[in-house]
């Protein structure tokens, strides 16, 4: 948190303090003084003094930079930062914090104080009041100087907003477009006639009857712009509840006994709640071949389908009668915990499969990786993948299905790494300096390859780190920075920063190319066949014929001794 004295004579409220003590004799001169000018004539009042005074505020902005003065406070994430007088409020969060604190800074007393927990905060306007939110509560105290506590809340029961859903839908329409008008990157809208195009669309807001028309009408407007990342959608429309189904973890199949067969569990890192695999748990021990007899007592041979009885278990105890055999002779009960969701469980299985498939036909020499996006899960799936396979001589780095975000520069750059030497501890191998793979790459892409996916394929082919090995990527990178608020919680993302180089625009609309064109059957795929996953080994183990390296052995220790 940081201030900045807005006039060159303002004094720094951590100015250090002159503890100078007086004589009596220069206590006594200064009371003198004050007396005198006590007993001097006070003007009469006129009618200007009367009038409510108005003080200038001074701006000095020459040197206002090196005006800037940091609270000294603990390094932290602040929000919300405002102040009444001599203290500063902001709320603040550390690392590993459930919740956020609001904070006093007294500058006066140079002193910070934490004055409890909450979610917000709003102060009212005239400095007094205080609004806190907690836990969907709301309540409103004094402002406070210490540690405060929550009598009461508000009562927001009878709560009731009244909407004219039609004038709504008419200001939202019209907020999308202004805000197409405002941030989008090409001022000139890629020619596009942007008044006519309200007027176009506009005609059809009246008719609008429910949000996901507007949604609708909106979309085609935007979509006239022909650019990706224009998107529009959310607001205040009907949504059905959705009840958690739950699922083991398993491919499941009906057998000629009525009973249902385990045809496969899918491993998973059980250490993870993420990841978690039902079956595979501890104490569950059941196999692959194995048969489901019941669901919490229910015979699975009188059920249509299994997940009929499965339905709302996401997350809460469900007791499976199992037996290696289609007969309740010799069966057993255990008690499993099934997940909402497979998806993630799917994709860790894809992921280990391609890195020891990778690993067993290049003979233990080509490592794999597969980046899902460019956010936050992408770069850990990276890191994860990336620094155990440092010791392979070649590296697949399948972006293939990549969802897109903003670390393709972060990826890159490991990617990139230039040796400066070797290096080494005692009773260890030598190591690269800095850690990388010293060996050959390529990247494996496909139309599902966007945004980010789109940029780190771009970085790939402009750093010359490997072959690119697919299909043409997406095409979309003209960026997003998220939504600014519509009336009703909808959204509106506007593409507002685009690259280019010294001959034009690149990337958008049309993609990365490849260094080799192969795309992958369908069927084939589906079956187990990747043909690109294929190509890339095949590519690299046709370089590491000339390009394998090694970390040399480590010299011999010099003798100091004479």
């Amino acid at each position: 948190v940081y201030c900045i004295p807005l006039a060159k004579e303002t004094a720094s409220p951590f100015a250090p303090k002159n503890d100078e003590v007086k004589t009596d004799e220069q206590s006594k001169a200064d009371s003198t003084a004050s007396s005198k000018k006590k007993n001097e004539k006070t003007p009469a009042k006129t009618d200007d003094a009367t009038k409510p005074k108005v003080t200038d505020v001074k701006i000095d902005l020459d040197g206002i930079m090196n005006r800037l003065i940091s609270l000294p406070i603990d390094a932290a994430n602040y929000f919300n930062i405002n102040s009444i007088g001599d203290n500063v409020y902001y709320q603040r969060t550390k690392p590993g914090d459930a919740q956020s604190s609001l904070m006093i800074y007294k500058l006066k007393g140079k002193k910070e104080d934490n004055l409890g927990n909450l979610d917000g905060y709003e102060i009212s306007a005239d400095g007094k009041k205080m609004m806190v939110a907690n836990h969907g509560n709301y309540s409103i105290i004094d402002v406070p100087q210490s540690k405060f506590t929550i009598d009461k809340n508000v009562d927001l029961s009878g709560m009731k907003l009244w909407v004219n859903k039609h004038d709504e839908w008419n200001e939202i329409f019209n907020e999308c477009w202004r805000q197409m008008r405002d941030f989008f990157y090409d001022p000139t809208m890629q020619g596009v006639n942007w008044n006519a195009m309200k007027t176009k669309y506009g005609a059809l807001v009246p008719y609008v009857n429910h949000r996901a028309d507007l949604t609708y009408v909106i979309g085609e407007m935007i979509g006239e712009l022909s650019i990706g990342h224009s998107y529009v959608g959310g607001g205040d429309e009907p949504k059905p509840e959705r009840i958690p189904m739950g699922m083991l973890g398993a491919k499941l199949s009906k057998d000629a006994s009525g009973y249902y067969k385990i045809d496969k569990i899918l491993d998973g890192a059980n250490w993870s709640n993420d990841l978690r695999s039902p079956l595979t748990e501890v104490g569950v021990n059941v196999n692959a071949g194995d048969f489901i007899l019941a669901v919490n007592g229910a015979a699975t041979n009188s059920m249509n389908d299994i997940y009929s009885s499965l339905v709302n278990t996401a997350g809460k105890q469900v007791e499976l009668t199992v037996n290696s055999k289609a007969s309740l002779a010799g069966s057993r009960k255990v008690i499993v915990i099934p997940i909402g969701n497979e998806k993630e469980l799917y994709y860790y299985n894809w992921v280990q499969h391609n890195i020891r498939y990778v690993d067993s036909i290049s003979g233990g020499k080509i490592g794999y990786l597969h980046i899902p996006n460019m956010g936050v899960e992408g770069l850990n799936e990276f890191i994860k993948h990336f620094y155990p396979q440092l010791n392979k001589k070649a590296l697949i780095i399948d972006d293939r299905g990549n969802g897109g975000g903003f670390v393709s520069g972060l990826v890159a750059e490991r990617l990139s790494k230039e040796l400066v030497y070797y290096n080494m501890m005692r009773n260890t191998i030598g190591g690269t300096d800095p850690q990388m793979l010293l060996g050959p790459k390529v990247l494996l892409i496909d139309r599902y390859s966007a945004s980010d996916g789109d940029i780190i394929a771009y970085r790939f082919k402009k750093y010359n780190i490997g072959k690119v090995i697919g299909v043409r990527t997406w095409g979309g990178v003209v960026g997003i920075r998220g939504s600014l608020p519509l009336m009703d919680g909808g959204y509106l993302m506007r593409p507002e920063f685009a690259p280019y180089n010294d001959k034009g625009w690149v990337i958008e609309g049309y993609g990365v190319d490849p260094d080799i064109v192969l795309d992958n059957d369908p069927a084939q795929e589906y079956l187990g066949t990747d043909a690109q996953l294929n190509k890339g080994v095949e590519e690299l183990l046709e370089e590491l014929k000339t390009q394998e390296q090694n970390v040399p052995a480590i010299p011999p220790f010099k003798d100091k001794s004479k």
